[in-house]
């Protein structure tokens, strides 16, 4: 499907609307247990619809920043976010999840991401059902990503859009600028165009499938200090530094794979449940809660203009 970059669809209460910019914005839906199909090429309604279900808040007292509901095991989740989003406030941290809800969180033991800005966050949810992301792999110089999270906003008459000064739900549309041979101190290796905010950080950056390739984490045009040295200390060439300043840069998600232990991997990178893994297609492709494998039988409670949204029937045999 052709998209023009400075196209955005926001859903607000439900409804989508076209807008004429590339932010896509919504003040808080309702989150339904989902699991994927096929990963098929999304439309920039589905993936915000996708995004937002996985990212979640981070806070300590107050907004920290962005993370992604990256495993599920029970009722336990866990939560991958930016190391430096921990580190700039003090314990205990809670987790909001797309539906409001807070959740006390705790950093789990023996888990480290050496060398890369990554952490992990727990809670626990008896009863609430969230989605999870599915992972892919690093992208390609060119392919289009959608960076989500929660950007701060400092003054709310310049972005009318969002209300929330703690920072209302965006994706950002953009592409791939720039893959590095080596990593920047912290893991950076994903430069790409699209505009990531503070309070963005720690939230995912997708391919057109919906699925997590890096996890956002820093913006362009550094006010100050120095980012752009490489882990081995160091730098490039002034020329490719001046270009590296124009990107926002992500963590590639095949370093949280690589150094997290197996318990905290999703069962299967295309996040399939067991029954459904190996199956080539089990939604309506027409259909948005089919295409996203989102089930109306797992979610009765969907007001009715979200069902409208989602294009659910009214009445589920």
């Amino acid at each position: 499907m052709h998209r023009k970059a400075l196209i955005s669809i926001v859903c607000v209460g439900g409804l989508f609307v076209a807008l004429s910019a590339t932010v896509l914005n919504d003040q808080g839906a309702n989150s339904d247990e989902f699991v994927q199909g096929s990963f098929s090429q999304l439309s920039v309604k589905q993936l915000h619809t996708l995004a937002e279900s996985i990212t979640v808040k981070v806070l300590s007292g107050e907004f920290l920043g962005s993370g992604i509901l990256i495993d599920q095991q029970g009722s336990v989740y866990t939560v991958l976010t930016n190391a430096h989003i921990l580190r700039s406030a003090e314990p205990p941290y809670q987790i909001q999840t797309p539906d409001g809800q807070i959740y006390q969180a705790d950093v789990p033991q023996n888990v480290s991401f050496p060398g890369h800005d990554l952490a992990l966050l727990q809670f626990h949810s008896p009863d609430g059902r969230y989605p999870v992301a599915s992972l892919g792999t690093s992208p390609r110089v060119g392919g289009e990503v959608f960076a989500a999270g929660f950007p701060f906003v400092d003054d709310l008459s310049q972005v009318p859009i969002i209300r929330d000064k703690q920072g209302g739900f965006v994706l950002q549309v953009g592409h791939v600028s720039l893959i590095l041979e080596k990593a920047l101190e912290g893991g950076y290796r994903i430069g790409y165009t699209n505009p990531v905010e503070k309070g963005m950080s720690g939230g995912p950056l997708l391919n057109n499938r919906g699925q997590v390739v890096g996890i956002n984490g820093m913006h362009a045009e550094p006010l100050w200090g120095d980012p752009y040295i490489y882990m081995d200390g160091s730098t490039p060439e002034p020329d490719l530094r001046e270009q590296m300043s124009r990107y926002s840069w992500g963590i590639p998600i095949d370093a949280f794979v690589q150094f997290a232990p197996p318990a905290f991997i999703p069962r299967s990178r295309n996040n399939l449940p067991s029954h459904n893994r190996g199956k080539s297609s089990y939604h309506q492709p027409d259909s948005l809660p089919y295409f996203l494998g989102i089930s109306p039988n797992l979610s009765p409670n969907l007001s009715p203009a979200r069902r409208e949204a989602l294009n659910f029937p009214d009445t589920v045999l």
